[in-house]
């Protein structure tokens, strides 16, 4: 957490919330959060006198567009922003804050503080760490069946761990990948190389909906997921089968059953997604 549908809420929020403010300064209380430049007072410097455009998305990362360069920020498991007043208390885990010219400040808040960012000018944050390996987008017209089975059709490795993997297909994590192969009738311990051309129709269809569905309601809010303005998701009550473990599946009335696939917990009902003991036509 969070995922691509949790970014994605972030992203239009800060939109909303800071786009056009001009930083005055940046104070960084907790160095290791800044990954490029490698000092923290470099970091400030750079941004004194930037106004931010607009806030884009990569996958899981943000990509925050000032007048001469873009900060790339991954939030990883507890990061967070928040738009404050500059008389309000700093909460605890506060670790940068970006003061505006107009009383405001935005602030990140990381309690796990596994959160990165990066500075870059324009264009280089695509060709270098941490954008430069990640995949087709699943909500971008990039995202066709056709590219997505370019990219994991032939693999032999497990259906799960791949649609995990971010340099195939970005923005999926475990709760997304759970729900959309069950959507999609397909056992997450399949490999790649088993599954046939009206199998891929699916999973693609699946993969799409579930994330647009996710989206439409502000992202899943399992743990501590805010967005920008301290609001929850509401798509974990849409749940299918993640962390439904010995409740009944919605399609077939069996309970749903929990395992370990690629190291991860897996939400699976059994009789929806069957695990094949002959395996089928490749790739048809």
């Amino acid at each position: 957490m969070p995922e691509l549908p949790e970014v994605e809420t972030v992203r239009r929020t800060l939109i909303q919330l800071v786009a056009g403010k001009r930083i005055e300064r940046v104070t960084v209380s907790l160095p290791r959060i800044i990954q490029r430049p490698s000092e923290p007072e470099a970091f400030a410097a750079a941004l004194a006198g930037q106004t931010i455009r607009t806030v884009e998305r990569r996958g899981k990362f943000l990509r925050i567009i000032l007048d001469e360069l873009v900060l790339v920020s991954h939030l990883r498991m507890e990061g967070r922003y928040g738009v404050y007043r500059q008389d309000e208390p700093v909460e605890l885990h506060t670790h940068v804050i970006f003061h505006f010219d107009d009383g405001t400040e935005l602030r990140y808040k990381d309690v796990r503080q596994f959160g990165t960012m990066h500075l870059f000018a324009p264009g280089d944050e695509f060709v270098m760490a941490p954008l430069k390996k990640l995949g087709i987008e699943p909500l971008d017209e990039s995202f066709t069946l056709d590219a997505f089975k370019q990219k994991l059709a032939k693999k032999t490795t497990k259906i799960k761990p791949l649609l995990l993997n971010q340099e195939y297909v970005v923005g999926l994590g475990n709760i997304y990948v759970d729900e959309a192969l069950f959507l999609a009738g397909i056992h997450p311990e399949r490999t790649a190389d088993t599954i046939n051309g009206p199998e891929w129709e699916r999973l693609y269809e699946a993969v799409k909906t579930t994330l647009q569905r996710a989206v439409d309601a502000g992202g899943s809010s399992i743990k501590s997921y805010v967005n920008g303005q301290g609001e929850m998701g509401m798509f974990q009550h849409a749940l299918l089968v993640y962390g439904r473990k010995n409740e009944p599946c919605n399609k077939c009335g069996r309970l749903i059953d929990k395992t370990v696939v690629g190291g991860r917990g897996t939400h699976i009902c059994l009789s929806c997604q069957p695990l094949p003991k002959v395996r089928g036509k490749k790739n048809g």
